[in-house]
C-alpha cells in the first residue's frame, strides 16, 4: 500500500492551490480512468524471475552508503497524483528516503558505524536476490533490477548499446516529467509546455538569458564535442542515442500502456479518457538544452564585472581613486590570508589576481548603466505585477557573481583513520525539489562499471558517485570563467565595432504563450524574449564609458560547449580508465564546468580544481569590464568557437594524499581568486575545518565521526559560532545595565555554550531549543551589519557593496541565491567583514583586514553602544515580525520558516523536514581494497 503522509501546503512553483479544487468537480471520473490502466510500469513489470542483479566487482567492503531524498520514483500517474493531493498517500519509493535523511538532524549524536545505513542506503553494487522487487527487460541485452528498499535500478548490459538503453529507458521511468520541464527551461520554452505560472516565468527567464541557443546552436555544440574527442567522443554520441533510444521506448510504451506521469493530462498534453495528445520523444539536442540549465546553476563562475565596477565608482566617489580603491579591495577580499582554503600545504595557484598595471578597463560613466531588456509584448497575465516582479527576481539572479554555490566535502587520509583506509563523506547541495533534480541508479556494462547520482535526462553515466574501487564527489568552485567586455556602439544600438569594423549584433528571439490548464490556472499571456549576441557573448547591459554609447556583453568559457563534459563524465564510469589519483584528475580535467572534484579509494585521496580557465591578456583585471578589442581578448581567442587558450592543468588548485580536505565552496588555494564575494576570515567552509581538523589531530577517524562532524556543521549557525562571541566579547567589556539587552546577552550566551545549533528541544517537536536567542540573532544581524558600517561607508556604497554581496543569508530568509526552504544558508553574508572589524575594535591581530574601524567609529566605548542599542531593537521585535510567514508557513512559525520543503516541479507533495544545511546527495565511504 502507498504510505501516508500528513497533508501540507507546499510550493506552488508547479502545483497552485487552484488544483485541489479539481478534485470535487472531476475526481471521480478521472480516478476510474486512471485506476483502469496501469498505476506504473514497475506495477506490471515480471517480478516472477525476480533474480539478482550480477554484482560487479565491489571493494568497498559493505561500506559505501549514500541518501538521495525525497525518493527515487519522480513519476506518477494521474490516479496516483490525485490521490496524493486528497489524501496524502504516495507512490511507492517516491519519499522512503526523506525521513532517514531529515532524521540525521536527531540522530546523529547516537551514531555508530553500525547505525550508518539507518539514514543512508547501503550503497553496494548489485541486488541480493531476496531484495529484488522487479525485473525489467527492455531489450534482450539488458536488465532492470530494483530493489525493495528504495526502488533504485540497477541497470545490467551484456552490449554497449543495451546498457545505455536500459540507463534511458530507467531514467524515463523515473523522472520522465522533470526531464520534459528542463528540457523546456534549457530552450526557454517552460510556460508554453507548463503553463504561465510567474514562477515558470522568471525560470525560463533566468536561464535563456545566458545561453540563448537556436537549434542549430544545439546541434553545433554536439558536432564540435564529439569531433574535438577521438574515438571517447564517438563512443560518447553512440551512448547518447542508445540513451535517447531507450527513453523513446518508455515514452511509447507509458502512452501505450496508459502510465506516463499524469502531469500530461493537467498540463492539456494527454486526454484523460481518450488517451489523445502525445508526449513528444526526445532528441539529441535535447542532453545539450538539459546541460545548460546545470551548468548555469552549478558550473559557471563570474559574471559580476559591471556590479564590481558600479561598486568601485561608489567607492572611488566617497575616498577618492587611491583611497576608494584600497577600500574596495578591502571588501573585495580576493586573497584574504585568514580564509579557510582546501588546499591548506601553503602552495600557491595564482589566478584571476589584481594586476600591477591594470590595462583595458571600460568603467561605466556614473549612473548610465541600464539592464538589457528581455521581455518585450507582454499580453494578459504576463503584464501583471507578479509577472514583472518574477522577471527582476530572474535578472538579478543571472547576473550576479553569487552564484548558487552549495555542496560540501570531507576527506581524511587514511594516515589518521582507525581503519588505515580513507574516508570520505561528500555530495552535492542541488536543493529540494519533488520530484529530484538528480536521481540514483547503478550501471554495469562493458566500459561502465558505477553507481551513483546524475541529473535527470543526463544519466548516460553516472556523475557523482562510486566505481569498483573508488568514490567521487564535487563541489561548485566558482572561479571566474566570464568576462564583461564593452563593445563600442556604431550606427545604431545593434551595431558595434568589431576589429574595427561595424558589424550587426545578432538577434535571437523566443514567444511563448499560456492558457489556464488544471495545474496552473494562471490566466493567459504571451511575450516575447529577445537577446542580442556579439561575437563577444550576449548583450546584458547598456550605458556609455566616457560619453561613449556600449553594451556590455558577457562571455563565457562553456558558451557554446556546454557538451563537451561529457567526456570527463565518461571517463569516471569506465573501470579501465579510473584506477589511481592521477587518472582520476585526469578524467575530470575534461571536465569544462567550474567544480571542485574529490575522490578516495582504499589507500589515496585526491582533489582536483576544473574548469576552463581562460588565458588572458597582460593586464587585464577580471573584475571589471574591458573594452571589447583585440589587446584584451582572451588569448588565441577565436570567436567562431568561442575556444581559446586554457590554463595549464598544473595551473589548476590540485592535491594527492593532502592529511585532509574540506569544501563548502570556500577559497580553494592561494592566490587562486573566485568570482563570487565573501572569501574571507568567516566562511561556512570554517564549520567544516575546525571540526575535521580536531579529528585528524587526535588521530583514529571513522566513518562515524566523520558523518557526525558534517551532521554537526549542518546544524550550526555560523554567526552564532564563528562571529557572535566576539559581539558579545564587546557588549560584555562593561557590565550591561539595560535589563532589555542584558535579558538578551544571557540568552545568546547560553546558546553559545549550548553549541550555537539550531536544533529541536526534541525530535519532531517543532520548536527550536534557545528559541529566543535564535529569534534574536535573526533579527539583530541585519541591523547590527547596518548600523556598523553604514555611517562610515555611506548610503551609497553600503548599497552598492550590498549589491556584491548579501548582507545575510539565514535558513529562513527569502532572499540570496537559494531562496527560503531551500536548506543551503550561510554561503553569502558579511561575517567576515563583522569579524574583521570587531577584533579590530578590540585591538585583536587581524590579517588582511579592514582599512578602517567602522563599529562606533573605532571607539570600543561607540561600538558597544551601537551593539547594545541594535540588540534592544532586535529583542523588542516579535516572532511575527521577524519569521512574518509565507504560503509554507504562517506568521511566528520559527521551526516552519527555517524548514526544508520539497519544492513541487510535478503534481506530488511531500511533507516538511527540520532544517539541516547539508548536500542533497551524500555519500559516506571507506574502502577495504583495491584492484
Amino acid at each position: 500500500m502507498p504510505r501516508r503522509t500528513p497533508r501540507t501546503i507546499l510550493d506552488r512553483l508547479r502545483t497552485p492551490r487552484r488544483f485541489p479544487k479539481f478534485l470535487g468537480a472531476a475526481s471521480i471520473c478521472v480516478l476510474m480512468a486512471g485506476l483502469l490502466s496501469p498505476l506504473s510500469q514497475a506495477a506490471a513489470a515480471d517480478t516472477s524471475a525476480a533474480s539478482s542483479a550480477a554484482a560487479a566487482n565491489d571493494y568497498c567492503g559493505g561500506q559505501c552508503s549514500d541518501i538521495l531524498p525525497p525518493g527515487e520514483n519522480g513519476n506518477a500517474t494521474l490516479a496516483q497524483i490525485l490521490l496524493n493531493q486528497a489524501f496524502g498517500t504516495q507512490p511507492d519509493h517516491a519519499e522512503d528516503q526523506l525521513a532517514p535523511y531529515g532524521n540525521l538532524a536527531s540522530g546523529y549524536s547516537t551514531l555508530t558505524d553500525t547505525k550508518i545505513n539507518t539514514f543512508f542506503n547501503d550503497a553496494s553494487f548489485g541486488v541480493a536476490s531476496d531484495q529484488v522487487a522487479s525485473t525489467t527487460k527492455p531489450r534482450s541485452d539488458v536488465t532492470i533490477v530494483r530493489d525493495k528498499k528504495t526502488g533504485v535500478p540497477h541497470i545490467t548490459g551484456t552490449t554497449r548499446y543495451g546498457t545505455e538503453y536500459g540507463a534511458g529507458y530507467a531514467a524515463a521511468q523515473d523522472r520522465l516529467w522533470l526531464m520534459d520541464v528542463f528540457r523546456h527551461v534549457g530552450r526557454g520554452q517552460l510556460t508554453s509546455f507548463a503553463g504561465g505560472a510567474a514562477s515558470n516565468q522568471g525560470l525560463e527567464q533566468e536561464f535563456w538569458r545566458n545561453a540563448p541557443y537556436t537549434e542549430a546552436d544545439l546541434q553545433a555544440q554536439i558536432d564540435n564535442a564529439v569531433a574535438s574527442a577521438g574515438a571517447r567522443g564517438q563512443q560518447a554520441l553512440a551512448d547518447a542515442n542508445a540513451y535517447l533510444d531507450g527513453i523513446n521506448a518508455y515514452i511509447d510504451a507509458s502512452d501505450s500502456g496508459r502510465y506516463f506521469p499524469g502531469e500530461y493530462v493537467l498540463t492539456g498534453w494527454k486526454d484523460s479518457i481518450t488517451n489523445a495528445g502525445t508526449i513528444a520523444r526526445f532528441k539529441i539536442t535535447d542532453l545539450v538544452a538539459l546541460a545548460s540549465v546545470i551548468g548555469a546553476l552549478f558550473g559557471s563562475g563570474g559574471g559580476g564585472e559591471v556590479n564590481n565596477a558600479i561598486s568601485l565608482l561608489a567607492a572611488q566617489s566617497k575616498y577618492g581613486v587611491t583611497e576608494g580603491t584600497k577600500v574596495w579591495e578591502s571588501f573585495r577580499e580576493r586573497n584574504d590570508p585568514e580564509a579557510v582554503l582546501t588546499v591548506h600545504n601553503g602552495e600557491s595557484f595564482p589566478y584571476a589576481s589584481k594586476p600591477d598595471s591594470p590595462q583595458g578597463e571600460a568603467l561605466p560613466d556614473a549612473g548610465s548603466v541600464t539592464q538589457e531588456q528581455l521581455v518585450y509584448d507582454r499580453t494578459g497575465s504576463a503584464a501583471t505585477s507578479s509577472a514583472t516582479s518574477a522577471s527582476a527576481t530572474a535578472a538579478t539572479t543571472s547576473l550576479t557573481s553569487a552564484k548558487r554555490g552549495m555542496s560540501n566535502a570531507l576527506v581524511v587520509s587514511g594516515k589518521y583513520t582507525a581503519s588505515g583506509h580513507p574516508i570520505a563523506v561528500f555530495g552535492p547541495q542541488t536543493g529540494y525539489f519533488a520530484p529530484q533534480l538528480l536521481m540514483l541508479q547503478e550501471i554495469q556494462g562493458p566500459g561502465i562499471s558505477a553507481r551513483g547520482a546524475s541529473f535527470a535526462g543526463l544519466s548516460m553515466y553516472v556523475e557523482l558517485g562510486r566505481g569498483q574501487d573508488y568514490s567521487w564527489s564535487a563541489t561548485t568552485s566558482g572561479q571566474d570563467i566570464i568576462d564583461t567586455y564593452a563593445v563600442e556602439l556604431c550606427q545604431d544600438d545593434y551595431h558595434y565595432l568589431y576589429h574595427g569594423t561595424c558589424t550587426a549584433m545578432d538577434k535571437v528571439e523566443q514567444t511563448n504563450s499560456w492558457k489556464p490548464t488544471t495545474a496552473d490556472g494562471t490566466a493567459a499571456g504571451s511575450y516575447r524574449m529577445q537577446v542580442y549576441r556579439t561575437k563577444y557573448g550576449p548583450v546584458e547591459y547598456r550605458a556609455t564609458v566616457g560619453g561613449k554609447k556600449v553594451a556590455y556583453t558577457t562571455l563565457r568559457s562553456s558558451f557554446m560547449h556546454e557538451a563537451d563534459s561529457i567526456i570527463g563524465f565518461q571517463m569516471l564510469n569506465d573501470p579501465d580508465y579510473v584506477k589511481s589519483p592521477a587518472t582520476f584528475q585526469s578524467a575530470v580535467q575534461h571536465i569544462n564546468y567550474t567544480f571542485n572534484w574529490f575522490y578516495a579509494d582504499s589507500s589515496h585521496t585526491a582533489y582536483y580544481n576544473s574548469g576552463d580557465n581562460p588565458v588572458r591578456a597582460t593586464g587585464v583585471d577580471a573584475e571589471f569590464p574591458v573594452w571589447a578589442q583585440s589587446a584584451y581578448e582572451w588569448k588565441n581567442w577565436n570567436p567562431a568557437t568561442n575556444t581559446a587558450d586554457y590554463t595549464a592543468a598544473s595551473a589548476h588548485p590540485n592535491s594527492i594524499d593532502q592529511d585532509y580536505y574540506i569544501s563548502w565552496n570556500n577559497k580553494q588555494a592561494k592566490d587562486y581568486t573566485t568570482a563570487p564575494w565573501g572569501d574571507g576570515s568567516v566562511h561556512r567552509g570554517n564549520l567544516l575545518e575546525d571540526r575535521v581538523k580536531k579529528l585528524v589531530a587526535a588521530g583514529g577517524v571513522t566513518r562515524t565521526a566523520l558523518v557526525k562532524a558534517m551532521a554537526d556543521a549542518a546544524l550550526a549557525d555560523l554567526r552564532a559560532e564563528d562571529v557572535l562571541p566576539d559581539l558579545l566579547k564587546v557588549i560584555n567589556s562593561s557590565t550591561v545595565t539595560d535589563s532589555t539587552a542584558a535579558a538578551a546577552v544571557s540568552k545568546l550566551s547560553a546558546w553559545v555554550t549550548a553549541g550555537a545549533r539550531r536544533t529541536e528541544t526534541s525530535s519532531g517537536s517543532h520548536t527550536y531549543a534557545n528559541a529566543d536567542a535564535i529569534r534574536i540573532l535573526d533579527a539583530w544581524w541585519p541591523l547590527l551589519v547596518k548600523a556598523e558600517f553604514q555611517p562610515g561607508l555611506g548610503s551609497d556604497l553600503y548599497t552598492a557593496f550590498g549589491n556584491n554581496l548579501p548582507i545575510d543569508e539565514s535558513p529562513s530568509a527569502a532572499h540570496g541565491p537559494t531562496g527560503a526552504h531551500a536548506g543551503s544558508s550561510f554561503q553569502y553574508g558579511w561575517w567576515s567583514y563583522v569579524d574583521k572589524d570587531i577584533r579590530a575594535v578590540l585591538g585583536e591581530s587581524v590579517q588582511g583586514g579592514l582599512p578602517q574601524k567602522y563599529c562606533g567609529g573605532g571607539s570600543l566605548s561607540a561600538c558597544r553602544d551601537t551593539l547594545i542599542s541594535t540588540l534592544k531593537e532586535a529583542a523588542g521585535k516579535t516572532a511575527s515580525a521577524v519569521y512574518p510567514g509565507d504560503d509554507q508557513c504562517s506568521a511566528g512559525d520559527q521551526w516552519c520558516a527555517d524548514s526544508i520543503v520539497q519544492r513541487t516541479l510535478g503534481g506530488i507533495k511531500h511533507g516538511k523536514i527540520s532544517w539541516q544545511n547539508r548536500p542533497t546527495y551524500q555519500q559516506v565511504v571507506e574502502y577495504t581494497s583495491h584492484r
